[in-house]
């Protein structure tokens, strides 16, 4: 079961994971493949926890950290809706934060990127 926000708890729907995902991905190049596979690994990540309920927020927190490192427009996307931004300030700041990492990721080296050492 899923726990909503409001308190409700409706059965957990893999239809819903996917049609969420994939409204994020709308006109995205990320395949529906990826989205498969985005799915499953939540879908993992939920059965490990213990207990038979979820908060949506866990799945929602899981989606989020996907289309982070998929697809940074999906990424928004899904925020704008997941968090409901009450105003452009809020929106902002999320969309200041996105750039700010994805700054700190360009300057550190990638570990395919450093020299292996020589035998």
């Amino acid at each position: 079961m899923v726990v909503k926000k409001d308190g409700r708890r409706e059965p957990y729907d893999r239809n819903k994971l996917i049609a969420g995902l994939t409204k994020a991905c709308e006109k995205r190049p990320v395949s529906m493949e990826t989205i498969t596979e985005i799915s499953d690994r939540i879908e993992t990540a939920v059965a490990e926890r213990v207990g038979s309920e979820v908060p949506s927020s866990f799945i929602g927190g899981a989606v989020m950290n996907e289309l982070h490192n998929i697809d940074q427009v999906a990424y928004v996307r899904f925020a704008s809706v997941y968090r409901s931004f009450k105003d452009i300030e809020e929106f902002m700041r999320e969309l200041e934060d996105l750039i700010e990492h994805r700054k700190s990721d360009a300057t550190t080296p990638s570990r395919s990127k450093e020299k292996k050492p020589e035998a």
